[in-house]
């Protein structure tokens, strides 16, 4: 989540100093404050609203627009998640965390070559963000691409040694890569591979 950004607050300084501010621009921040406090509760719904007010009042709140992407996120409303991160993408081209968060949302509507792109693009804007090859590699491993999974998960080690979940991830590549194996055998007859795939995949 994002707090008030500092370019916004310029704005609003200059607008009073010139004795030209409007009541907008004060009360979209009190709304974008208001959903912060109301997203760090968990209150995602309510959060939407306030961000949704902020937004009327100041089109081009773009912390407003993230945080709302988060709160539509985790409110499993991944659709309406990427149009906002569309939206702050469209201001912030170079913004690497948003990349991440409309890759985890294209994952979670089953768009996994999707979550490649956004997260190779993480991954070039910030080559050490564990996350991101986690992420490819989770959706690489959807595809049935287990070679490029276990090389995403050995890179989200190297960076973080005790990532549980990557060496997790990479266990389970290996494990479907070898079910894949004793699949393509036990297709030929092979009945001992036949019950290693059995056992794998059960």
């Amino acid at each position: 989540m994002k707090k008030v950004s500092m370019a916004f607050l310029v704005v609003v300084a200059v607008l009073f100093a010139h004795g030209a501010a409007r009541a907008s621009e004060a009360e979209a921040l009190h709304f974008f404050n208001s959903g912060n406090t109301l997203f760090n509760d968990g209150r995602y719904d309510k959060a939407i609203v306030d961000y949704s007010k902020a937004i009327a009042l100041y089109a081009d709140f773009t912390d407003a627009y993230y945080n709302r992407g988060l709160s539509y996120y985790k409110s499993g409303d991944y659709d309406r998640a990427i149009e906002d991160f569309n939206k702050v993408l469209s201001a912030a081209p170079r913004d690497a965390e948003i990349y991440h968060y409309r890759g985890l949302s294209h994952f979670k509507k089953g768009r996994f070559d999707k979550t490649i792109e956004d997260e190779t693009r993480v991954i070039e804007l910030n080559p050490k963000f564990p996350e991101a090859y986690h992420n490819r590699g989770i959706a690489y491993s959807r595809l049935e691409r287990y070679d490029e999974a276990i090389e995403d998960f050995n890179k989200a080690i190297g960076l973080r040694p005790e990532y549980s979940e990557a060496i997790f991830s990479r266990g389970f590549a290996y494990t479907m890569k070898a079910a894949a194996d004793f699949k393509r055998v036990c297709d030929r007859g092979n009945q001992v591979a036949c019950e290693n795939y059995r056992q794998l995949t059960k």
